[in-house]
Parts: structure tokens; sequence; C-alpha cells
């Protein structure tokens, strides 16, 4: 009897712990894949309760999975979405990345990728030689894809991943690259703020709106770099503008030369008077809005 006892005690005692351990693996799983409790549970009575291949799996499937879902939902627009900045020294990349819902765009896999492919960029243009003091490359939506990443997959990979995860349509639509020397300055600014993603490396900053700035000066204050970059956000100009090629319009203020423009931090004075004072030279900007359309795309929907 005691014997009977001690073994259906043995078997309950076991069966916590069996149970204690398979809780343990699927709350490390969802915790580290964000996916569904019951995708997890799956993967884990699939492989022993091991994380590991657990999660290969989890990953084998939504990259299987993002494929077929990225040819279903193809033709859905994606009009929300994020644009990520990421300044390395003198190397600058700025991304757009879209989704169908703003929901989505909150979503820390969606900001990671639009982090991941900032990063992609960036090593790309680490490697690229050139002479002078500045080198500016743009991507279109296809050679973003088909860029390479560290695990020999591409970028068109990853975002299929996303899209098995996310279960929304996505998409990689554009991405501006700097790279400077000499004594030129990049500085880049996300708008509005939010939970930028850092590494050990560098931090990404990420929004609605981006720009990159390239600049020259001595001296230059840590914060005025930023200022510029908030200007260039806020009031869009078109073009830097050069004195006494691009004057103000008669009775009239131009907006479209940012020279010109009411400085954003001191409406008595223009941009070019601050520049001036400061001894700083405009090199060159991108400034991209999440959403809007781009030049090439005018170009289509022209043709079309």
């Amino acid at each position: 009897m005691l014997l009977q006892q001690f073994t259906i005690r043995a078997l309950h005692t076991t069966r916590l712990v069996f149970a204690g351990a398979e809780k343990s693996a699927l709350a490390a799983l969802r915790k580290k894949t964000g996916y569904t409790f019951a995708n997890c549970k799956k993967a884990l009575e699939k492989h022993d309760n091991d994380v590991k291949l657990a999660e290969k799996w989890l990953h084998e499937q939504a990259q299987s999975l993002g494929w077929a879902k990225a040819t279903k939902l193809a033709e859905r627009a994606t009009a929300q979405g994020l644009v990520g900045v990421l300044i390395h020294g003198n190397i600058g990349a700025m991304v757009e990345v879209n989704c169908e819902t703003d929901f989505v765009a909150r979503n820390e896999h969606f900001k990671n990728f639009v982090d991941h492919v900032s990063r992609i960029c960036a090593k790309y243009t680490e490697t690229t030689d050139f002479d002078g003091d500045l080198w500016k490359l743009g991507f279109e939506a296809e050679a973003l894809k088909n860029l390479r990443t560290a695990d020999g997959k591409t970028l068109g990979d990853h975002l299929a991943l996303l899209i098995g995860t996310v279960g929304e349509n996505a998409s990689i639509k554009r991405a501006i690259c700097f790279k400077t020397s000499n004594d030129l300055q990049l500085a880049g600014y996300a708008h509005p703020t939010s939970t930028d993603v850092t590494t050990t490396e560098n931090t990404t900053q990420i929004g609605k709106y981006g720009t990159i700035v390239a600049l020259r000066g001595t001296g230059i204050d840590e914060e005025f770099p930023k200022n510029i970059c908030q200007h260039i956000v806020g009031l869009n100009p078109v073009k830097i503008g050069e004195e006494g090629k691009d004057e103000p319009l008669a009775n009239k203020d131009d907006e479209t030369c940012l020279i010109h423009q009411e400085y954003l931090l001191d409406s008595e004075r223009t941009v070019g008077e601050v520049l001036k004072e400061c001894n700083v030279t405009i090199i060159d900007y991108q400034r991209y809005e999440c959403g809007e359309t781009t030049k090439s795309e005018r170009l289509e929907q022209a043709i079309n």
C-alpha cells in the first residue's frame, strides 16, 4: 500500500515537473519569437520540447507562410509604415518600410525589421570606395529586396518572414545612403520620436519623417546639426538655395529654398543667416515622409 502511494506521488511529482518545464519552454519561445501560443506549443511538441529546434522550425514555417502570404496580399495597399535613420560615423542610411496598418507599424517586429534594413544598407555603403567628399546612392524596392544579409539570405527573404509574422502585407519602399570623407559631417533625425532601436553599435532613429544632412563647419555645436535636421523635417524645403541666385520673391517668402526660410527655432532670422553666423555650409540633404509619392512613382503614373 505504501509502495503504491509512493509510486502515485512520484508519478504526480514527475508530471508537475514536466508540466513546469513545458510551461517554461513555451513562455521562453513565445517571448523570443513573438509567435502565437498555438504555434509555439505545436513547435515544442514536434521537437520534444527542444527550444532551439522549435525556434528554427517556427522561422522556417514563417518564411514559407510569408512567401505564400506575400503573394496573396501583394495587391493590398501599404500606406502606413516607418522611416528609419541610421548614422554611423561617416556613413548614413535612411529607409522607408511600409505596411497596411498603423497598428503593425507600432509592432516591435516591424521596428526591428526597419532597423535591420537600415543596417544592411549602411553595411553595403561601408564597402563602397569613392573619390571626393560625398557619395550618395538611392535604392528602389527591387534593388533593396536583392541585398544580401549576413545569413546568406536576401532582404526579400526577411521581408517574407516579417509578413508571415505580422500577418499583413509589407514592403521595402526605398533607401538613400550617404558616405563622406575629409571634413564633411553627417547628421540624421526621425520624427516623431518613438522607441528607437539600439544595439551595441548604434541607434536607428524611427518615425514617420526622417532626414540626413551632410554639412561642413568648424567647431559645430552638437545640437546644431540636429536642429537643422528638425527644421528640414518640419518645413520641407525643396532645395538648399544659393545666396544671390535664389532670392526670395518680392512681397512673398520663398518657402522652397532652405537658406531663405525662417529658421524653425528663431523666426527672426533665416536659415542662411544662422548658417553664416555658425560658419556652417549645408552640402546636401535628403528628406523622407512615410507614404509620400516619390518621383519614380509620379513618372510611372504619368506613363500609365
